[in-house]
């Protein structure tokens, strides 16, 4: 399994820092956030996008997805949504990303509308993902935290260019223990987002290892079925102030996931 961080949970980063921590700490990828108060976002001309894809492909290190937050559940019109997604799927593929997050946000609507619009945008938008190279993921996260929720949506959308990102916490949250996760999403599953925390009711962030989440049971799970593809650290600073610096937390986290790896195979 490849190894990568997210920039999601921390504040904003220049590109060259993103780039030389992966390298220095040994990280095979990263994944960027792309909002409009990142270095990184979808109003980037084309010049600033071949100069950022250029560094990290100099620097050896894959950029694995762009992290946008499109609602694909939420109430309201196809319009927006689908257009910010496509805006997010066009950068991916300018920058050699994978990848492109979205979320659900159905929160509010019955299960059965909720998975029906998130559904129909999805599938709306796996011809254009598929065209351009990039697969779009509905991330386990709100009105889908369980992987059973993202599951019968992509059952639903059934498109190869439209997937899942397994966040464990979220699955956690919901109750669900990775034995039953991972068959759910397996026919999904692009990759696997892993933090840690102090427990259900203080989800401040925590060195990986160092809190609840079954991130043994995960690893185990995902190697006894022999799946090869990545695994990202999500730390989320941002929005705990007072939690550990990112940058101090990088080397000890990949030899985490490096021991956790070498005892489960």
């Amino acid at each position: 399994m490849k190894l990568a961080f997210s920039t999601l949970g921390v504040p904003a980063l220049p590109v060259e820092q993103v780039v030389r921590l992966a390298s220095e700490h040994g990280y095979h990828g990263v994944e960027l956030r792309a909002s409009s108060d990142e270095p990184v976002h979808p109003g980037l001309s084309a010049d600033e996008r071949r100069r950022v894809a250029g560094r990290f492909r100099d620097a050896g290190v894959e950029i694995l997805t762009v992290a946008a937050y499109a609602q694909v559940a939420a109430v309201g019109d196809d319009g927006p949504v689908l257009d910010e997604m496509s805006a997010a799927v066009r950068l991916a593929a300018d920058l050699g990303a994978a990848y492109v997050r979205v979320l659900p946000g159905g929160g509010g609507l019955p299960a059965p509308e909720a998975d029906a619009l998130a559904a129909r945008r999805l599938a709306a938008m796996a011809p254009v993902a598929e065209d351009l190279g990039v697969r779009v993921l509905l991330e386990t996260h709100d009105s889908h935290r369980a992987g059973a929720d993202v599951a019968r949506v992509l059952g639903l959308v059934g498109h190869k260019s439209v997937g899942a990102i397994w966040d464990v916490m979220h699955t956690w949250l919901a109750g669900e223990q990775p034995q039953v996760t991972y068959p759910a999403l397996s026919p999904y599953l692009g990759y696997v987002q892993l933090k840690d925390i102090a427990s259900a009711a203080d989800t401040t962030p925590l060195p990986l290892g160092a809190g609840v989440l079954p991130l043994a049971d995960t690893v185990e799970v995902l190697s006894r079925a022999d799946w090869d593809g990545w695994l990202c650290w999500e730390y989320e600073k941002r929005w705990y102030p007072g939690a550990a610096d990112l940058e101090g937390l990088l080397g000890p986290a990949r030899e985490h996931l490096s021991r956790l790896l070498l005892e489960s195979a």
